[in-house]
């Protein structure tokens, strides 16, 4: 069994946070096992958590399209969380939650080994930056710098972005996600 495959049977049947009592599923993460690219989001929301697949409801839609005008296929790309089950009411997800599912997400990059990972979001990129030892400034000023990191011999490119949620009601934060998957479809093609 792959390692990607043994880390999707444990947080299924994880129970580490009260987030396990209220989720009506987990949701690991999905793609291939040897993706280019690793997205991670925040937490997963109503339909994610119905459905048990990450972005699937509105922010889904907006990743899909984000991709497509990149020229990246959703199938070629794994996305996951920094949470694995849906905190209630779509509240943002609470330290010692982030702490219980940090070994997942930690795991999951080092068997996948992407070139790219790319965070949606303030506490994706938070976290992901500290796990690096990358000390990460606002949202706003990080979104679309890219970052090189290693560990472990390892080498990964870290491209911050805004939560696709959040380009919804805001036109700048929309244009400046487009500018940032346009960046990331450069560096995939060797630009």
């Amino acid at each position: 069994m792959h390692e990607v495959e043994r880390l999707k049977t444990e947080i299924l049947n994880c129970t580490h946070c009260p987030l396990s009592e209220t989720r009506t599923h987990a949701v690991p993460g999905e793609g291939p096992k040897d993706a280019e690219i690793v997205f991670i989001g925040e937490a997963p929301g109503r339909q994610e958590d119905l459905q048990g697949r990450p972005f699937v409801g509105r922010a889904g839609r907006i990743l899909d399209s984000m991709l497509d005008s990149a020229g990246i296929s959703r199938e070629e790309v794994f996305i996951t969380n920094v949470v694995k089950c849906r905190p209630p009411e779509n509240r943002d997800p609470q330290n010692e939650e982030i702490a219980a599912c940090r070994p997942y997400l930690v795991e999951q990059i080092s068997a996948i080994r992407p070139r790219f990972i790319v965070t949606l979001g303030r506490f994706a990129m938070r976290l992901v930056l500290e796990m690096f030892g990358v000390e990460a400034g606002s949202i706003g000023e990080m979104h679309g710098q890219v970052i090189t990191v290693s560990q472990g011999g390892a080498v990964f490119t870290v491209i911050p972005m805004y939560h696709p949620a959040a380009s919804i009601y805001n036109r700048q934060v929309r244009a400046d996600l487009e500018d940032d998957f346009q960046t990331l479809g450069r560096l995939l093609r060797g630009e």
